[in-house]
């Protein structure tokens, strides 16, 4: 009688994944609609204004609330591949808000803040760049039609701290699934490419 070994040949120590779960079409359209009705709601009624001695200051004659991602002038979701000069997309102050949305529906997806020009935040990697991809995959899977562009907001404020609060009232107000602080109403059905 053999003697059964303990341990098999060695093999490689990968831990075997479960294959990730794609959306259906219909399910994708589904959360469309959700992501969509939302963020009309607040296109047309606003968020609740909530009184705090800490409130977002206004500077330069601008406050985060008055932005609207979905009016401001858009160019391609592949902007840091253009070139510097390719669209002025700093302020004043150095940095921009940007945005990324799907023009089909309009969705907002993701919102940014960079104190560096956009071109320059989005060379190398930026998990919000696997996001697109993956959402442009999906939708060319099912033959929809998407549209993914950015916009940009110039009038940033001078400081980094009140950047920072700008950009997380437009994540609260929006709920950009893209945005890590909403994927608790949309979920990551996006997520990194394996």
């Amino acid at each position: 009688m053999e003697q059964l070994k303990l341990f098999d040949t060695p093999s490689s120590y990968r831990v075997k994944r479960e294959p990730k779960l794609l959306l259906d079409r219909q399910g994708l359209e589904d959360w469309q609609g959700k992501v969509y009705q939302y963020q009309q709601s607040q296109r047309q009624t606003g968020q609740p204004k909530q009184t705090s001695l800490f409130d977002t200051p206004v500077t330069n004659g601008h406050h985060a609330d008055e932005i609207d991602p979905f009016t401001l002038p858009q160019q391609s979701s592949l902007f840091w591949r253009q070139g510097k000069d390719s669209a002025n997309i700093a302020g004043e102050n150095q940095g921009c808000l940007y945005f990324i949305l799907d023009r089909r529906w309009p969705l907002l997806l993701y919102v940014g803040e960079t104190k560096l020009t956009a071109d320059q935040r989005w060379q190398g990697t930026h998990d919000c760049k696997d996001y697109i991809l993956s959402y442009i995959e999906l939708h060319r899977r099912y033959e929809l039609e998407v549209e993914v562009v950015a916009a940009f907001w110039p009038h940033v404020p001078p400081d980094k701290k009140t950047l920072l609060a700008w950009e997380k009232e437009l994540i609260l107000k929006w709920r950009s699934p893209f945005n890590k602080e909403c994927w608790r109403w949309w979920g990551q059905p996006f997520g990194k490419l394996s």
